[in-house]
């Protein structure tokens, strides 16, 4: 009986650990997004995580909300001198979070300031 006990456990474990490391360094996706740099806030009361909104748009349904992860201190110092200007986002999509990395499964790993292109400037 206690082998099985342990057996359970041991296993128990290694399942644990193995969707840890599926959920962090695994990702589901990869891209970018563009448009007006709404906000960005360190937020949490236990765990404080970086999160922002960008929208794309007038619409609610048209914000992306996404975190960045403390070590990407360039990005986050970005991201505060960036706010309410027009950027373009590169980010990662994990297959989920956990609450000292961030709120939502979208990671911002790279920022750049974008202009809008007005129908003069395009010819």
């Amino acid at each position: 009986m206690r082998k099985f006990l342990i057996k359970v456990i041991l296993g128990a474990i290694l399942l644990l650990a193995l969707y840890f490391v599926a959920v962090y360094y695994l990702t589901f996706s990869e891209g970018y997004r563009a448009g007006e740099l709404v906000k960005i806030s360190n937020k949490g009361i236990i765990f404080k995580t970086w999160e922002g909104k960008l929208s794309q748009g007038i619409s609610e349904e048209l914000q992306f909300n996404f975190s960045i992860e403390d070590k990407n201190e360039q990005v986050i110092e970005d991201l505060k001198n960036l706010q309410g200007q027009r950027v373009k986002l590169t980010y990662k999509e994990r297959f989920g979070t956990f609450p000292w990395l961030g709120d939502t499964k979208y990671f911002v790993t790279k920022v750049e300031r974008t202009k809008r292109l007005d129908s003069k400037e395009k010819d």
